[in-house]
């Protein structure tokens, strides 16, 4: 690439396994990048979503450019391939999962018109779920004053005690190519570039500001997997940084020293942390150690105190030794430590004693044998029998009955079950007993607390709807929306999923990043909406008589959310005259949120009893769903249900900004909406007087809308369900389903 080439740099972003957290890295490198500048993504045969968003990117931005590899060939060769296709002057390598500070390109671009700089440094932080950000500790190796802007590393050779991340460093790529630099296989790939293009550099540039957001992740990251070799893997890679090393000659040999102080004080860090190397590779690893050791140049002085011991207990590979000094320390650790642990263990006394007799029988309870054929049902904080798991237990019965369901709910809704379904009322001595003893539990919201996942259980958490509010962890940049939740509690009970059921390719990429826990994300659609399939006109006409719905009219089912700016139910437009002026052809089905009382509703009532049913206690939002003409909504999650039915949809969206600004969303609705939008009251009767809501524009629509949220629906959902948790057998993703296998949709 010759210097007046028209892309200065090239962003090379390797792909595998982040469809919650690729859209954010790449419009943190896109927003502020003007067309000198190119994204080369490569797809690692990422078995999520991730294919699908980068050829969205691409497909709007010309700047993007997706190799999609037929298999799945690792992080280090996946880079290798993006600088193969790089035509930039500049090459940086970005985790998918990480992004750019706000003013990151601008400042990468304007470093480099330095000149022919072999190598842009760039400072970093760590950010964490919480939104915690911790500057990388080094930073101040960023500021030195009498550090030009360009330099050589024997100027600065204490920039080899900077971690050696690819994605810390911007290079140039010639400079890669012509010195044979590429990446390896394994863990550490990133060592075998990052150290000797630092030493090979001769012109280097530091850019003292934090270019870089390192996330890490709460699962799924390298140190969370305690039982593989994979961390062995570091040896190798520095054999081959000592090789380099030899092949510079004796322009090498003043950086010899350091460098192995910076290897030796990795690996010990690497070998102190036993989620990296557990107990039966722990002997291998301090051999590896060892063999490395005889890099050690003749110069080299070893430090003073217990890091020197450590030096030469590796040096002897005397393990015994070292594992003695690892006790001894430890026992120093806990002398000091001593007076914290008593406060501790204090107050966890003091918890267990306030706790209630019944929660002690539940702890009894859990120490007896589980029961491999019972499962635990609930719904809605035990508000009774509904949503996703009413569906999968209907399906169970069927084709697991070796499995016997129980649902647990509140006292209020036992009269509600069907009957022949077994149940027990919350807060009971069967309850706790279930609980403890059922080997399957199945939610749509989480167990309260106290509920322990024990080894063996299998907890299946299904959720109640597709998520247009921000949910999990995004809820903390929204206070108003988060109220007092404790994001800590809510991730210790996300913890106890095994699997988390997803209805559609936005609810997958937001339930990875927002519940960053180590569950099985099933793609199976909504086990719920299977009803919407199979409903029959016998059974259409059986329920609209049954509510009371006039023959001949149209029936509005108004189905509002929740607002967590209002304290009680409050229609956001005059029901008396919107039912008089729409025309005597309609009557509305009114279904408040359940999170409001029956005395909300009764405090705002005064419309035609004639023209309006009150159907808020109706148990079976499905039933409405199927009974009614149309939906009038403004964000609750039932349009993407109802969209399964390719019946009308009206979005009253009023109050748009405000609830868009106190609760956050994940797409505006107003310009990708399911059918007809009303921002005024007005508007909103003209929709339904005027026809709109049934016309052609709203038709597509609502088309585009099925498109993207619907295409797990299938009517076959629960069935998947029962037969991959109950039956352990893997049925097909029903987005991949053969031509002619796709139920009734």
């Amino acid at each position: 690439m010759s210097a007046d080439s028209q892309i200065t740099l090239s962003v090379v972003v390797p792909v595998h396994r982040v469809q919650g957290y690729l859209r954010e890295c790449l419009h943190s490198i896109l927003d502020e990048a003007g067309s000198n500048l190119e994204v080369i993504a490569i797809d690692d045969k990422s078995p999520d979503g991730c294919g699908e968003i980068l050829d969205e990117f691409a497909e709007r931005d010309p700047r993007v450019r997706v190799k999609h590899l037929e298999q799945n060939v690792g992080l280090g060769e996946a880079r290798n391939i993006g600088l193969e296709l790089a035509t930039g002057g500049y090459v940086w390598f970005v985790d998918s999962d990480d992004s750019l500070p706000e003013g990151t390109i601008p400042a990468v671009l304007e470093r480099q018109a330095y000149g022919l700089i072999a190598k842009v440094m760039v400072d970093y932080a760590r950010t964490y779920w919480n939104g915690r950000a911790n500057r990388n500790v080094l930073h101040e190796l960023f500021r030195d004053p009498d550090s030009p802007e360009v330099f050589t590393l024997r100027e600065r050779p204490d920039l080899l005690q900077i971690l050696p991340f690819a994605w810390n460093r911007v290079l140039r790529r010639e400079f890669m190519l012509t010195q044979g630099l590429r990446f390896t296989k394994g863990f550490y790939e990133d060592s075998p570039v990052s150290y000797p293009v630092l030493l090979a550099a001769k012109r280097i540039s530091m850019l003292d500001r934090v270019c870089y957001h390192y996330r890490q992740r709460r699962s799924g990251h390298s140190i969370t997997k305690t039982r593989n070799a994979k961390h062995l893997d570091v040896f190798g890679q520095y054999e081959k940084i000592w090789a380099f090393i030899d092949g510079l000659g004796p322009a090498g040999d003043d950086f010899r020293a350091i460098m192995f102080d910076r290897m030796m004080w990795h690996l010990l860090i690497v070998f102190a942390k036993k989620d990296r190397v557990p107990s039966h590779l722990r002997r291998e690893f301090f051999a590896g150690m060892h063999g490395l050791y005889r890099h050690r140049p003749a110069d080299h002085v070893v430090p003073a105190g217990l890091q020197g011991i450590k030096y030469r207990l590796v040096e002897r590979d005397a393990y015994r030794l070292f594992s003695l000094l690892k006790v001894a320390n430890l026992g120093r650790i806990l002398v000091h430590g001593r007076f914290r642990g008593v406060r501790r263990v204090s107050r966890r006394v003091a918890r267990v004693a306030r706790r209630q007799v019944k929660r002690a029988y539940y702890r009894i309870q859990l120490r007896l044998p589980m029961d491999d054929k019972l499962a635990v049902y609930a719904s809605y904080w035990y508000r009774g029998y509904s949503c996703n798991p009413q569906a999968i237990y209907e399906r169970a019965v069927e084709l697991a009955p070796h499995v016997k369901g129980v649902w647990v709910v509140r006292k209020s809704a036992r009269a509600q079950l069907p009957d022949g379904v077994p149940c027990v009322v919350d807060g009971t001595w069967a309850y706790y007993r279930l609980l403890a003893r059922a080997k399957y539990l199945i939610n749509n919201v989480n167990f309260p607390d106290e509920i322990i996942k024990r080894r063996g259980s299998v907890h299946l958490q299904t959720q109640h709807g597709t998520p247009l509010k921000t949910m999990g962890l995004d809820q903390m940049n929204f206070p108003v929306g988060a109220a007092d939740m404790d994001f800590d509690e809510l991730l210790r009970r996300s913890d106890r999923w095994d699997y988390l059921l997803s209805a559609n390719p936005l609810t997958t990429e937001v339930w990875n990043r927002v519940f960053p826990c180590r569950y099985e994300m099933l793609e199976y659609g909504y086990p719920r909406n299977d009803r919407f399939f199979t409903v029959t006109n016998d059974e259409v006409a059986r329920l609209r008589a049954e509510f009371g719905i006039p023959e001949g009219k149209t029936a509005i089912l108004y189905a509002p959310t929740h607002r967590d700016y209002t304290a009680k139910f409050e229609p956001m437009f005059d029901i008396g005259r919107f039912v008089r002026e729409v025309g005597d052809d309609y009557v509305l089905l009114l279904r408040a949120h359940y999170f409001y009382s029956r005395k909300d509703l009764a405090r705002i009532q005064g419309w035609p009893e004639d023209r309006v049913i009150d159907v808020s206690a109706y148990p079976s939002i499905e039933d409405l769903c199927v009974a009614s003409d149309a939906l009038l909504t403004d964000y609750s999650s039932i349009m993407f249900d109802y969209a399964n039915l390719d019946k009308p949809i009206v979005i009253y969206a009023n109050d748009w900004d405000a609830y868009k600004r106190t609760r956050g969303v994940y797409f505006e609705l107003p310009e990708e909406s399911p059918g007809t939008v009303a921002m005024t009251e007005d508007e909103l009767i003209e929709a339904f007087r005027g026809g709109a809501y049934r016309g052609d524009i709203a038709a597509k629509a609502r088309a585009e809308f099925r498109r993207r949220f619907c295409r797990y629906d299938d009517g076959r959902a629960a069935e998947r369900v029962v037969r991959k948790v109950f039956l352990g057998t893997q049925p097909p993703h029903p987005d991949r389903l053969p031509a002619g296998d796709e139920g009734q949709k």
